[in-house]
């Protein structure tokens, strides 16, 4: 990525104080995508990832991941695959619960639109702890997908996301465009 790619995309998160409760800093998107130009960057970069590592389809996480993920794979000419909080998808569906720093959180995916042949890039907009992300690679696999990676527009390096991640990408790429 360039450094002036870089600095648009920078430029275009804006930070929120003690948002959602006192003490944490929002990393917010919105300002980004409501600017073409910074939209249209990201998306081809995300896009270019997908293409690199020989991706079939797209998944994107809930909730700003589908925001990030859906226009990608329109872009890139792969399907799109939502991971949904439960109980939001209609049919049968593979789930996967998750430990959250207070409690557990359950995704889900429909299994059939995945297949042994597909190779799948995980999209999100933001790495923090990594266990959304955990959990559905780990959906992926249940669904018989390969995972090509995950790409994420920034990663919260001191959250250490990337090093839950890590075992669980069993050699995939994880790529952040921007690190804070």
């Amino acid at each position: 990525m360039t450094t002036d790619m870089r600095e648009l995309l920078l430029s275009r998160i804006r930070d929120v104080s003690d948002y959602p409760k006192p003490g944490v800093m929002f990393k917010d998107i919105t300002p980004l995508l409501a600017d073409p130009a910074a939209f249209t960057a990201l998306t081809d970069a995300l896009a270019g990832m997908c293409a690199r590592h020989g991706a079939t389809k797209v998944v994107g996480l809930e909730a700003r991941g589908f925001i990030l993920a859906a226009p990608v794979a329109v872009r890139a000419g792969l399907g799109f695959i939502p991971v949904r909080k439960a109980g939001k998808l209609p049919g049968a569906t593979l789930s996967q619960a998750y430990e959250l720093e207070y409690g557990t959180a359950e995704i889900e995916i429909h299994a059939e639109d995945l297949g042994g042949d597909d190779r799948v890039m995980v999209i999100d907009d933001v790495l923090a702890t990594g266990g959304t992300a955990e959990a559905s690679l780990e959906l992926i696999r249940r669904a018989g997908a390969e995972v090509a990676g995950v790409a994420i527009l920034m990663e919260l390096g001191f959250l250490g996301g990337r090093a839950r991640l890590e075992p669980a990408l069993q050699g995939a790429p994880l790529e952040a465009l921007l690190r804070v």
